[in-house]
């Protein structure tokens, strides 16, 4: 049994589906390279074929990535996959992962396919998937509710087509995990060409089992195990990359392999993908929530610093938590504010961007006695943002809130350019500045998040603020930062107004098609 666990890592494309999640190019370039530099041996870096934007990012990707594996997903649809093969052309390596349902209800109810029609149709998708790789993943979606002799018979044939992945989904979350290891076992011990694939799981949260359920199939012999960043993924969100890595590097009495993962990059990319997709990590989050390693308890705290192993299995250094800071002012240099950027794995594209990032962080400096690395990416992320508003541009807000009287805010924003001057009162700050920028621009948008964290500690902190609209089923998350509340706020809102009214619309990947 290989000791050598892969972890593949779909933040990109699965973690994208969480409702408001999109991310733009750059922004997932800047996730996957993070990725690398954790050393994850496969970066599935989206689905070529749901959009314009789509195919742009996979290939950006695929062209900037040289130690990791960048993958695609594809339909089993000629047109899917050969989408793919071209959007992973640039690659040092690349792999094609191809998926068709073979589960009774997904089979009936949604591809309205026969048993024979959806094999028929796996093996040609392997088939087409060669003629641009011999690195092909294949996956029975639904596999966790599919018939066991039909998901052999299938699995066999894919094999025998050419595909070296063989991944089995628990695309619902419905399994027990006594149960998923079972099935990964009978599956090994069952198929008679088992031996030339590995065995991959991706497992979903919906029982808040998905952790769970891909460490007992690694138990029965799988290894690969598909994973997000901080658990992120459609509805409850898929397995946590950091939980499954630290589980079985923590766990060496019991598992007979481990990943090649640097968990020393594991809080770094934690902190990344929350910045850039809104999506706040929970405090009690395991390993990357802000409580993870604090202690509180009198008996925790006495037992810890008599000897750290009383109460803790492994050092909060191990995944990435550190004291470090920028202790930059306004008198630093730009060599020095590059210097650190680029140890965060950020890279700016141009001397004009690197001067903008420059003034802001100048900007901050004043307002601010320490920088941290927290704000910097924060800093990065709302310059990206602000890069990409192409039609609504805040130029300046007032705001009065005094006690007894109604909050009122005036501000001054473009459209297109054109200046419009809005006032309204609103039952808050925030709500009165939203009030004023709607009689500008009528949206039309339903809010349904309105979320605030504190970058750093200390009431200097920048509050960084995630929104998320709703409009005819379409939903965007909006990010902004700033030392001032009212006016991250405010940024929160434009940046998720510009993302509503432009940009291509995702097709999911899940969509029923006809074949």
């Amino acid at each position: 049994m290989n000791d050598s666990l892969i972890i593949f890592d779909t933040t990109l494309r699965d973690g994208e589906q969480s409702p408001g999640a999109s991310m733009t190019r750059e922004e997932k370039v800047r996730i996957a390279r993070q990725l690398e530099k954790m050393r994850v041996d496969v970066i599935e870096a989206g689905f070529p074929s749901a959009s314009n934007g789509d195919f742009e990012s996979v290939k950006a990707v695929a062209d900037t990535i040289k130690e990791s594996t960048v993958c695609g997903l594809a339909r089993a649809l000629e047109r899917d996959i050969a989408r793919c093969g071209e959007a992973l052309r640039g690659a040092n390596s690349g792999r094609i992962h191809t998926f068709i349902a073979t589960s009774p209800i997904h089979m009936e109810k949604k591809l309205r396919m026969t048993p024979d029609q959806v094999l028929a149709q796996a093996v040609q998708a392997v088939q087409w998937a060669r003629q641009w790789t011999d690195n092909v993943e294949f996956s029975p979606e639904d596999a966790g509710r599919s018939e066991l002799d039909f998901l052999c018979r299938v699995i066999e044939q894919v094999i025998k087509a050419g595909a070296r992945t063989i991944n089995i989904p628990d695309t619902v979350g419905y399994n027990l995990p006594w149960q998923f290891g079972d099935l990964i076992r009978n599956l090994r011990e069952r198929i008679p060409n088992a031996d030339q694939a590995i065995f991959s799981v991706h497992c979903h949260n919906d029982l808040g089992l998905a952790v769970a359920n891909s460490l007992s199939a690694v138990m029965n012999g799988a290894r690969q195990v598909e994973c997000t960043i901080n658990g992120l993924g459609e509805r409850a969100g898929n397995a946590a990359l950091e939980e499954v890595a630290m589980a079985v590097r923590t766990r060496q009495d019991m598992f007979g392999c481990d990943t090649r993962i640097d968990t020393t990059q594991i809080v770094p990319a934690s902190r990344l993908v929350a910045s850039i997709t809104g999506f706040a990590v929970q405090p009690n989050k395991a390993l990357v929530g802000a409580n993870a390693f604090a202690h509180e308890s009198g008996i925790h705290q006495d037992g810890v610093l008599k000897h750290r192993e009383t109460y803790e299995i492994m050092r909060a250094e191990d995944v990435g938590w550190t004291a470090n800071r920028m202790v930059l002012g306004k008198h630093s240099g730009r060599n020095a504010f590059k210097s650190r950027l680029k140890e965060l794995g950020v890279e700016l594209n141009s001397e004009e961007a690197l001067n903008t990032a420059f003034a802001r962080f100048k900007d901050l400096a004043d307002k601010k006695h320490e920088i941290f690395d927290e704000d910097l990416q924060a800093l990065v992320s709302d310059e990206a943002a602000a890069d990409h508003e192409e039609r609504f541009h805040l130029l300046s807000l007032r705001v009065c809130s005094e006690t007894g009287e109604t909050p009122h805010a005036v501000l001054v924003l473009t459209d297109n350019g054109v200046e419009h001057r809005a006032e309204a009162d609103g039952s808050g700050p925030v709500d009165a500045a939203f009030c004023a920028i709607e009689t500008v621009v009528a949206s039309q948008t339903d809010l349904l998040l309105y979320s605030v964290n504190n970058i750093t500690s200390g009431t200097d902190s920048q509050g960084e603020v995630t929104v998320r609209l709703n409009k005819a089923g379409r939903i965007v998350n909006g990010q902004g930062a700033d030392t001032d509340i009212v006016i991250a706020s405010v940024k929160a809102y434009i940046n998720a107004l510009n993302k509503l009214m432009g940009g291509e619309i995702r097709h999911h990947p899940q969509t029923p098609h006809a074949v």
